[in-house]
């Protein structure tokens, strides 16, 4: 049985399109079944894919299409911080959920879930996760282990003067587009944008916001993860970027009604 949500919505949808047919798809029309008796806006900005994902787009009367053209090549991050710029213009509601096309909403709740830890306080900004996927524990633990070790090594080989690479940072601190929601009126309020600095849409925002003072709410993917499943990297995956025992294609076949196909990757991805 669908759940009605509440009529006056507080906040719109935006998801970003590139050659993703079946992926977007899929992810709309579970979207669609969420918002079932909303008036939720929809935004999806086109980057440009000129093939039968636009042309699906196009037959879609309930959403707001918009349609990006890329005057030169540029980067996966650059393209997609762009088009979320546009779609953050024409956003009226307070709030702003961002989503991947790879992602796929099953319980709509996950909305007020997220709306009620960013309405409350007043300085919470963004709402968010910091993985991609659900580990679980064990992974988890193994994942922070194995990247602090390597932190580590690579500053102490530095120290020494040895030829090493820059140590990342080994816990994760920004949140993960792919369900992200976003207080827009502060965006907007302070002058500032998801594609700032040519890095990931939203990183370099978040930093900035922190700076004045607003906070981010973190949900473990244990608890996210109830509400919705989420491919990583689909859209590389569809479009053949990745070789077909890699876990992401994998697990692209796994939750796509379409496999992949061996097509050659854009090199702007």
């Amino acid at each position: 049985m669908v759940r009605t949500r509440p009529l006056q919505a507080k906040y719109s949808i935006v998801l970003v399109n590139y050659k993703t047919h079946e992926l977007t798809r899929t992810c709309l029309e579970l979207l669609k079944t969420a918002l079932h008796g909303t008036d939720v806006p929809v935004f999806v900005v086109d980057n440009d894919s000129n093939d039968a994902s636009t042309d699906y787009l196009h037959g879609l009367d309930w959403i707001n299409l918009i349609e990006r053209k890329s005057g030169a090549p540029e980067c996966g991050a650059a393209a997609h911080g762009r088009a979320l710029d546009l779609a953050l213009a024409e956003v009226e509601t307070e709030y702003l959920f961002l989503l991947h096309t790879d992602t796929f909403i099953h319980d709509p709740d996950v909305f007020s879930l997220m709306i009620r830890q960013c309405s409350t306080p007043e300085d919470v900004v963004a709402v968010g996760c910091l993985e991609q996927l659900n580990r679980g524990v064990v992974r988890s633990a193994w994942r922070l282990t194995s990247r602090f070790a390597k932190h580590y090594t690579r500053r102490g080989l530095r120290a020494l003067g040895l030829n090493a690479r820059a140590p990342r940072p080994f816990r994760e601190k920004h949140l993960k587009s792919f369900c992200t929601l976003w207080n827009a009126r502060l965006i907007k309020h302070h002058g500032l944008h998801f594609h700032m600095n040519g890095g990931n849409p939203g990183y370099e925002l978040q930093d900035r916001m922190t700076e004045l003072g607003y906070r981010v709410e973190c949900i473990a993917p244990r608890q996210l993860f109830r509400y919705l499943d989420h491919i990583q990297s689909g859209t590389v995956a569809a479009n053949g970027g990745f070789a077909k025992n890699h876990r992401r294609v994998r697990m692209y076949n796994r939750l796509s009604p379409e496999p992949v196909v061996a097509i050659p990757v854009s090199p702007y991805i």
